[in-house]
């Protein structure tokens, strides 16, 4: 699914043995950027609302950046990084069988 081929930015490279596997990365992305963005958006509510706020109302928006900021970042990841390229998640991604 990563588009760095389809912008010239891949030559169909693998990574290095020690790189992060494609969903460990996307979670990590994703897991980071949530905690930003339901801060940005609990401040973005307080910027809006002013004196009218209400728990509920601020605890949405929160909810609501977390989701779309960690969701974003996530696919992000997914589309632009190298670790995300088929063939690295082909050689890298799979469980081991023993």
């Amino acid at each position: 699914m990563s588009l760095r081929r389809f912008f010239g930015f891949s030559d169909g490279e693998l990574c290095r043995s020690d790189a992060k596997p494609c969903s460990r990365l996307m979670r990590h992305t994703a897991g980071i950027f949530s905690v930003g963005g339901g801060l940005g958006f609990w401040v973005l509510c307080r910027l809006h609302y002013g004196p009218r706020i209400t728990v509920p109302r601020s605890f949405r928006w929160a909810a609501c950046g977390a989701i779309s900021v960690g969701s974003t970042s996530a696919l992000l990841v997914r589309l632009f990084s190298p670790e995300c390229e088929p063939q690295n998640i082909a050689a890298y991604d799979k469980p081991k069988q023993s």
